[in-house]
């Protein structure tokens, strides 16, 4: 009997480890594998290779990484004996966002105003995930549709494109295998026409700050064809390259391809004719450029004062915005105010965004001011106008001032505000409702003749590299500030911590660049509101901004006293 009973014993402890193991993966193991963030994932271009259960051969991401279509990989639907078919899959490519994200990129073919109706992401695990319209990249239209990765496909590597689909109850077969998804650290995002070459916004080829790689490492490629050009600058994410000879049509992709590796980076950028930002009313003395995410509760504020001292023409970089941005837009144009938006999805791309601009705009305006919508330019001299004037800001760039010193940049330093003791955002506008900053001066933001920027495009956030010829000024701050009204109430900065435009700190739960000065001192990475933030970076009262704007935009109301011309 002993013997059986051991052998009894000995068979309920296999199985109650079998479970306990079975437990632990389920509980611990699975979690931690769906705890990388895609940033994480996707931060080397290096090829991914992974052996799948039950399969003979591994999946190599590079294998097919240029291959965007998903629907190509669908079996064709119906015969004469079948029932009538579903509509096929919706050509489409897509890109990995961060925080799971998946943007969903409809081919040109289909125009976006025929995409009406429910969307939805179908992914090779089965699994649905409904997608709303996020916006129309230009040059060529394009829809685009965001859906989140759901948990279980987290877990399954290569991540694969889903399909598009109208009706998922009902999908079609998938016979081939779908094609990976685009990463965001390692693909050309844009691209932009001009009368002498083909400029690229490339992510993931010069990884190294400050560090570019040379032109001659790399060629142009145009469409499936495969006609290539000599790239003639590399710098950042600015690839300059070589007009195709004989011209070719317009509407092929184009990429870059690293000559050594034999490698053609990802791409959803179309070589387009030449096109720049057409002037409204004439060219613009001043502009404006700023990439926003979220910001319409501050837009009104913004627009209307920069406008008031100067500024002509905005031109907004939509850096994905979810705040029914285009509905503030079209309300202000209404209102008479010249503003243009350029969706401009791709994260940590602010740098190459300013880049773009000062081609796309340059037929536009002459000068462009580049500031954040929480910046607000401002000169004690001021002080003493009963009312604003657009000779404010064109004084300082007229003809008179610039032509003979070969004028080319004025860089403006920075205080920075803080929370002011106010626990919300304040229903005046930022203006009135932060009126505490830090002694510090910051580092500064730019107004840039366009002109004179060089060919290089090089510009490290708000400022450029010049032609050679061309001076910067610096004025004091007594002379010319920005006051940056950073570190707002907290429910306002917390938002800061899920998505950023900053080229240096997209998420700042990372610890990714500690010491950057994006980040805020002593807060570290976890979003949880520090004990006293809001009396923190207080150390001197400036009312002077406060007090001007008072008096500029204040309206006396039998209600409430005093509102303000934004509210």
């Amino acid at each position: 009997m002993a013997p059986k009973k051991s052998l009894r014993t000995t068979f309920l402890y296999v199985v109650a480890s079998i479970f306990f193991c079975a437990s632990l993966y389920h509980h611990y193991l699975r979690d931690a594998i769906s705890a990388f963030s895609s940033d994480q994932l996707a931060l080397s271009p290096a090829v991914i290779s992974l052996s799948i259960a039950n399969s003979t051969s591994s999946i190599n991401c590079e294998d097919d990484e240029n291959v965007t279509d998903a629907a190509a990989a669908v079996s064709p639907q119906g015969s004469a004996a079948d029932p009538p078919s579903l509509p096929p899959p919706i050509s489409t490519t897509a890109v990995l966002l961060p925080d799971w994200e998946v943007l969903v990129i409809v081919s040109p073919e289909t125009t976006p105003s025929n995409l009406d109706g429910n969307y939805s992401c179908y992914f090779e695990t089965k699994e649905v995930s409904p997608a709303s319209f996020s916006s129309v990249i230009p040059f060529p239209d394009r829809a685009t549709f965001s859906c989140i990765m759901p948990m279980r496909v987290r877990r399954r590597f290569p991540f694969k494109v889903p399909l598009f689909l109208k009706n998922p109850e009902n999908p079609p077969e998938i016979e081939s295998p779908l094609p990976p998804l685009i990463r965001t650290s390692f693909m050309v995002y844009d691209s932009l026409t001009t009368e002498e070459d083909v400029v690229l916004f490339v992510k993931g080829v010069n990884t190294r700050q400050g560090i570019n790689r040379s032109p001659k490492e790399f060629q142009c490629v145009f469409g499936d064809d495969g006609v290539k050009t000599a790239v003639t600058a590399s710098m950042q994410e600015v690839f300059r390259c070589k007009r195709p000879e004989p011209a070719i049509g317009a509407g092929l992709k184009v990429s870059v391809e690293i000559v050594a590796e034999n490698r053609v980076v990802p791409s959803v950028a179309y070589y387009t004719p030449p096109r720049t930002l057409g002037p409204s009313n004439g060219r613009s003395l001043l502009c404006a450029t700023t990439m926003v995410y979220d910001v319409t509760k501050y837009l009104k504020e913004w627009i209307l004062y920069n406008s008031k001292i100067g500024v002509q023409k905005f031109l907004l970089y939509d850096n994905g915005s979810d705040d029914d941005l285009e509905k503030a837009v079209n309300e202000l144009v209404a209102e008479g105010f010249d503003i243009s938006t350029y969706f401009w999805r791709w994260p940590k791309t602010q740098e190459a965004g300013f880049s773009h601009s000062a081609l796309y705009a340059k037929d536009a305006c002459t000068w462009m001011m580049y500031m954040d919508v929480d910046e607000f330019l401002f000169s004690p001299s001021w002080y003493n106008h009963s009312q604003p004037s657009t000779s404010l800001l064109h004084s300082l760039i007229s003809p008179s001032n610039s032509s003979s010193s070969k004028l080319g940049q004025i860089s403006i330093n920075c205080h920075e505000f803080g929370p002011s003791g106010q626990q919300v955002h304040p229903a005046m506008g930022v203006i009135q409702g932060y009126n505490c900053r830090r002694k510090l001066e910051n580092r500064h933001k730019s107004i840039v003749l366009l002109k004179s920027v060089d060919d290089c495009l090089v510009n490290v956030i708000h400022h450029f590299h010049l032609k050679k010829g061309y001076r910067t000024r610096k004025p004091s701050t007594s002379t010319l500030v920005v006051n940056h009204y950073k570190y707002q109430a907290w429910p306002e900065f917390k938002a800061k911590f899920r998505r950023r435009v900053s080229a240096y700190v997209l998420d700042w739960t990372n610890n990714l660049n500690p010491n950057s000065n994006d980040r805020t001192p002593g807060l570290g990475f976890s979003p949880i509101e520090p004990k006293g933030w809001p009396h923190k970076f207080c150390e001197i009262h400036d009312n002077r901004l406060k007090d001007l704007t008072l008096r500029w935009f204040g309206i006396e109301s039998s209600e409430s006293g005093v509102r303000m011309a934004w509210q």
